[in-house]
């Protein structure tokens, strides 16, 4: 199987599976509707992924499932199995309870999609190893923001709608990854299972630095996605705009999507300028944007509308590069596991992120609600600024550090 085939249908793949991250956030005011629970309440449909992610990334770095199973079938697996359980949301109408846990269960099959779909990108890479986990992460985010766009385009008229087209877009992720999805040249042996490469992800002054980093990324990442929509849907309708829940969902998918492009431009940039370097730019914008996107609530759509693809484009754009940076700096034996600690401990924190958002709101309204997301970029920043003067920088993008 050719490198192009290959790469072509994990990107396709991850794009597919990952549109059911937001699947229940696109439809949220529906969901609210249905099941009669506030806001804040119907935020678990998103938490309980974020969850369930992190128990099934803690699983898979602690019996070393990604370096011990065949990866693909791992992926396949997940893909499927997030699908059956998003499914059964629409087509049982079970309670909110119940349907909080199906969304866990979907949380943790993507545990087994994402980073498992970022080793096999990785076997197949060598100087381009920024550009191809970038390719995969804009694959991903574009995915993430597809609900969105399905919503706009007629899912607002049912939700179950939403619901059934990304279930059916996750199952079949998992046919092609289960046929083409093949490991590259690269491929370190699968070894046994050792506690110590946990402890090493935060042990090891250069690992520590560059999860630190991703720690700052995730801070902000999940909150804004999360909470876009219902931003701008609310900017909207305060400005008297047409139909503003359509409008806000279609630019939320904008938002979302660009950050395709970004994580793609940021890996060609990261493997000529350095992947320090294009963090720590790409947080100090979307970090500003935090802060300035509260102060265009109520202000034109196409003005806030524009700031908020900037940011969208910029918040994503560095995640690839945390993720190529512990792969260049962990032992290869166990890539896998390190960036599977990686995603298990950044997701965990956007729980509380994305819970502050609504408290914040509700004190100081939108004006300030996303301002104190600003924190993880700068302490991001600082944390890949002391990478990039360690020796082992030398091991990030060929030497670019």
């Amino acid at each position: 199987m050719s490198k192009r085939t290959a790469l072509t249908a994990i990107t396709l793949a991850e794009l597919l599976a990952m549109s059911l991250w937001f699947s229940a956030t696109a439809i949220l005011p529906d969901l609210m509707e249905f099941w009669t629970v506030p806001a804040g309440k119907a935020a678990w449909l998103t938490m309980s992924v974020q969850l369930g992610f992190v128990a099934g990334a803690t699983f898979l770095a602690v019996f070393n499932v990604a370096d011990r199973a065949e990866p693909r079938f791992v992926m396949a697996v997940g893909a499927i199995v997030g699908g059956a359980a998003n499914l059964a949301i629409p087509w049982l109408e079970p309670s909110y309870g119940i349907a909080v846990g199906l969304r866990a269960i979907t949380g943790v099959s993507l545990a087994a999609v994402y980073p498992v779909g970022m080793k096999i990108v990785a076997s197949w890479a060598k100087e381009d190893r920024g550009l191809l986990i970038g390719i995969l992460v804009g694959a991903l985010t574009v995915g993430s923001a597809s609900p969105h766009l399905i919503n706009a385009l007629g899912g607002i008229d049912d939700w179950r709608t939403v619901m059934y087209s990304v279930s059916a877009l996750a199952i079949a992720a998992g046919v092609i990854a289960a046929v083409f999805g093949k490991m590259g040249p690269n491929t370190a042996p699968p070894s046994p299972f050792d506690w110590k490469q946990v402890r090493y992800a935060f042990a090891l002054p250069s690992l520590r630095m560059a999860n630190f980093g991703y720690l700052g990324h995730m801070w902000e990442l999940y909150a804004m996605w999360t909470w876009i929509p219902l931003f701008l849907a609310m900017s909207f309708e305060e400005t008297g705009l047409a139909n503003p829940q359509r409008a806000a969902s279609l630019t939320t998918f904008l938002v979302i999507g660009a950050g395709g492009f970004g994580s793609v431009a940021a890996g060609k940039l990261a493997d000529r300028w350095g992947r320090t370097r294009t963090t720590i730019l790409a947080m100090s914008i979307s970090g500003s944007c935090s802060i300035v996107a509260g102060f265009l609530f109520g202000a034109t759509p196409i003005l806030l509308g524009a700031l908020c693809i900037i940011w969208g484009i910029t918040i994503v754009a560095d995640s690839a590069q945390f993720s190529a940076s512990v792969s260049e700096l962990a032992d290869p034996a166990y890539v896998g596991t390190h960036l599977t600690t990686q995603t298990a401990v950044g997701f965990l924190l956007t729980i509380a992120s994305i819970q502050l958002v609504p408290i914040v709101a509700n004190i100081t309204g939108w004006k300030w609600a996303f301002a104190f997301l600003a924190i993880g970029p700068a302490l991001g920043s600082i944390a890949m600024a002391t990478l990039k003067r360690m020796p082992q920088a030398a091991h990030l993008a060929g030497g670019r550090g």
